[in-house]
């Protein structure tokens, strides 16, 4: 079910002012507006004082992790969707993260759970450094390594990387980690049963007396005291309710994942999406649906030192962080996409749960129709992949490593020779790690390296970028479908069509490829709903 914005609110995407009530104002390069009282507001979607007004009285949930609300009078912050009495406008600050906020001296709201707010929207340009960063953040990158560590590994200079924080988030990069430790601990402090010392492992603290310090200097209770003021009933599990900003389309999404599910490793029944997964060598499960306005996350995993980086992949997974607001506003300017944005204003682009395993799954796909690519990549796993027991029904195995394919003899799934060969060379290069699956090389610089592996071109680095790096920029180049719908003739045709469209050009990709499959538009033969137009893979 798509789930839409509440019609109250009517939250105005006019551009930002450059002033502020208070005197002279600042607006960054990269479109960040700060008013004169210091406060920073986000302007993806060119917000200003007033559009943060208005959402906040509306509690618009569309806004929620786009900016947070500092009061000045009580020292809290909150998110948009807070459900407590609105301040008034002039006790109010607004800041981009809870970073930020945290920064300033703001402590998070118990009632709204600002660690509960989807995360911050992915960017483009010279800012997709901090995109990549905060993923690297997210996964403990800050943990024990220092900020000159993370950038040498994403290729920028550390004050550089200090610069673009401050920037974007408003906040440098170890105090964007030291919120996102302390918010990650405050979740699973509320949402699990698991003890207090787990707890601080796993959310990076280190050490337990760090842990307790932190929760003391920010809500002035210990842990163990906090746990016990949480209003929700007794946590079923390692249960996750993960937010998102509406509306979200979970069948388009899911109908997706579905038709391209790897038998063996992941299959959709009832509306629920189950998968095999692996962490430092252990196995484990995950299972997720949606229900009441949330995405339901369950992880069947024994280690619980990796439940935040198993939650931070479901989202991407899922993409969760999108922001429909700005996508719609980008998008919605394009005369042919205008109408496919509306009837699916919540489409997401699908992601993956590891990039080698959908690098694997874009090779096999090539030439074939999706259904024939599904049924090549369970035999590839029931041949090559590990049988794992106890998960749900229809997850029997865990999708082959780049080890246990480089000397593979793949051919004999049934696999032309030559795309065989390419299938050995791309797992042959991820294990010596000439190509870094990670977030340390630009997406750009990702698609150039995996077009040097012969039988990878364009449009299959473009998949793989679009959904295994979350690349909202990513356009698969030449794809026939994205040809005929857009009335272009030729690869580079279609590339300055698709010009327009950035940032959002992965999102404009699924609308088109969406578009061909509810009928709006045809495929590459003519003919609404050809299955082969399903956006490959």
């Amino acid at each position: 079910m798509a789930h839409h914005a509440p019609p109250t609110a009517e939250v105005a995407l006019a551009g930002a002012t450059t002033r502020s009530r208070s005197g002279v104002s600042f607006r960054s390069e990269n479109s960040w507006f700060r008013p004169a009282g210091g406060a920073i507001v986000g302007n993806e979607v060119l917000l200003d004082r007033e559009t943060c007004r208005k959402a906040r009285f509306a509690r618009d949930p569309r806004f929620d992790g786009r900016f947070f609300i500092a009061v000045r009078t009580t020292r809290i912050f909150c998110r948009p969707i807070c459900p407590a009495r609105s301040p008034r406008e002039e006790n109010v600050e607004y800041y981009p993260s809870a970073a930020a906020a945290s920064t300033a001296g703001f402590r998070p709201c118990l009632r709204c759970r600002p660690e509960c707010a989807p995360g911050t929207p992915a960017w483009n340009g010279s800012s997709t450094t901090v995109s990549r960063a905060l993923r690297e953040i997210s996964e403990g990158a800050l943990d024990e390594a220092g900020v000159r560590n993370l950038a040498e590994r994403l290729g920028v200079g550390d004050r550089h990387l200090r610069r673009l924080f401050v920037e974007h988030l408003g906040a440098p990069p170890i105090a964007v980690a030291q919120t996102h430790r302390l918010l990650s601990a405050k979740r699973l402090l509320n949402d699990t049963d698991l003890p207090v010392t787990a707890i601080a492992l796993a959310s990076g603290f280190g050490s337990v007396r760090r842990f307790n310090d932190a929760f003391r200097k920010t809500w002035n209770r210990s842990p163990r005291d906090l746990r016990r003021t949480r209003r929700s009933s007794k946590p079923a599990g390692l249960r996750f309710r993960l937010r998102y900003r509406p509306p979200f389309d979970w069948n388009a999404l899911l109908a997706f994942l579905e038709s391209r599910a790897i038998p063996g490793v992941e299959c959709v029944s009832e509306g629920v999406y189950r998968r095999s997964i692996a962490l430092s060598g252990v196995p484990g499960s995950i299972e997720v649906a949606h229900r009441d306005s949330e995405v339901i996350l369950d992880v069947h995993h024994p280690d619980s030192g990796n439940l935040l980086a198993i939650v931070s992949r479901a989202r991407r997974l899922f993409d969760l962080d999108a922001d429909p607001l700005a996508i719609a506003a980008c998008l919605g300017s394009d005369p042919l996409l205008r109408p496919l944005v509306r009837a699916r204003s919540g489409l997401r682009v699908p992601g993956a749960w590891d990039a080698f395993e959908l690098g694997i799954r874009a090779i096999l796909g090539q030439q074939v129709s999706v259904a024939g690519a599904s049924t090549l990549a369970g035999r590839l796993v029931v041949r090559f992949g590990r049988p794992c027991e106890g998960e749900p029904a229809g997850v029997t195995h865990l999708f082959p490593g780049p080890a246990d394919l480089a000397e593979a003899d793949v051919a004999s799934i049934g696999l032309p020779r030559q795309r065989a060969q390419t299938v050995r060379a791309f797992a042959a290069a991820v294990a010596r790690e000439d190509i870094v699956l990670d977030n340390r090389s630009a997406p750009e610089e990702l698609r150039k390296q995996l077009q040097s592996i012969a039988g990878i071109g364009a449009w299959t680095a473009g998949y793989i970028a679009l959904r295994a790096f979350n690349d909202p920029d990513a356009l698969p180049s030449g794809d026939l479908v994205l040809l005929r719908a857009t009335s272009t003739r030729t690869t580079p045709e279609l590339d300055r069509r698709a010009e327009r469209w950035r940032p959002w050009r992965a999102y404009a990709a699924l609308h088109l490829w969406q578009g061909v499959r509810d009928g709006h538009l045809l495929s590459m033969d003519g003919k609404p709903d050809r299955a082969v137009a399903a956006g490959g893979g």
